[in-house]
């Protein structure tokens, strides 16, 4: 042995060295397809509405959602979220501002489907809970509890508005038991067999959805435990999957992201269908507020967090960053 024989043979910081190197060996890769904006608009408002726990982030008119999604179209991103916001006086026990075809967010699918056409997935989250003044996900029984079946008649009557309005898919995000078959066969028997289901499959109950309550106005007295799913169970989310699967899901998706990356890689491993996943709203307010303090590097903590997430099997990730991210890349 020569006096060099104790240094290592292998050397992993070779592939490592320049910018260049670290580039070319990179097992993931962000782009801009990855990404879909979620995007909120606003009924009645003339100027867009800043929502304060999520720094950069409003509540949108309608012409300045259009905006939006020729923005996301122009740096590529691959689809458009959208969350109606109705005036408060529309809201009542049943959601009925949610199925009605000029209601905000119906409206605002045709808005940004005559801007942009087929350029942006025009996506629509289907859930009552923007438009009870429970603020509530489903229809309340006489005891003051979710009505799964009740709530999934309800699903099937937004279903068929937001595809008459022109959306490419549809987010229902309930959480209600049967809601992915009960869509589907409303789709398609109104004519609607092109629509796809982005299915909510494991989506928990969790601190992090404060900034969003503040973003769509929410109503809610209580909390969502006994239908959004136990932060403790991974079985529980594989058990969902084969439901919605079952029913006729054509994507899934794992809502939180970050703190329920086991999830999303478990159920990556699982399934040949695309995956979702959604950075939410309190995972960007933490970052922004931290940058804000200059605790972080704001933009590299940004791109580290969307990589993490796709390294554990998203095909696509909905992030409030999108547009930003994507013309970045």
């Amino acid at each position: 042995m020569t006096k060099y024989g104790s240094f290592p043979g292998a050397r992993p910081r070779r592939l490592r060295t320049t910018p260049a190197m670290r580039r070319m060996v990179a097992e993931y890769r962000l782009h801009p397809a990855d990404l879909i904006l979620p995007a909120f608009v606003r009924e009645g408002v003339s100027e867009p509405v800043p929502i304060s726990a999520m720094p950069g982030v409003v509540q949108h008119t309608r012409d300045t959602l259009r905006k939006a999604a020729v923005e996301a179209v122009e740096a590529g991103v691959a689809g458009i979220m959208l969350f109606g916001v109705p005036e408060d006086a529309k809201k009542d026990g049943v959601g009925t501002a949610g199925t009605d075809p000029d209601g905000i967010l119906q409206v605002a699918i045709r808005d940004v489907k005559a801007e942009v056409g087929d350029d942006l997935v025009i996506m629509s989250d289907l859930c009552l809970d923007e438009y009870t003044d429970h603020g509530h996900c489903g229809v309340l029984d006489s005891d003051g509890r979710v009505d799964n079946d009740a709530s999934l008649e309800r699903y099937a009557e937004m279903a068929q508005v937001q595809a008459d309005a022109g959306v490419h898919a549809v987010g229902p995000s309930g959480m209600m038991d049967g809601q992915v078959g009960v869509i589907r066969d409303a789709l398609d028997q109104t004519g609607h067999e092109d629509v796809s289901i982005l299915a909510y499959t494991a989506k928990y109950t969790s601190a992090f959805y404060g900034p969003f309550r503040e973003a769509v106005g929410s109503s809610l007295t209580g909390d969502r435990k006994t239908y959004q799913q136990d932060p403790a169970n991974l079985r529980e989310s594989l058990r969902e999957l084969a439901l919605d699967l079952e029913e006729g899901a054509d994507m899934v998706m794992v809502k939180p992201a970050l703190p329920y990356l086991d999830v999303l890689a478990k159920i990556a491993d699982s399934v040949d269908v695309p995956v979702a996943a959604y950075q939410i709203s309190g995972e960007y307010a933490m970052v922004e507020a931290a940058a804000e303090k200059g605790w972080i590097d704001r933009d590299k903590a940004i791109l580290e967090t969307l990589t993490g997430i796709k390294r554990a099997g998203a095909n696509m990730i909905l992030t409030y960053w999108a547009t930003e991210v994507a013309q970045g890349l």
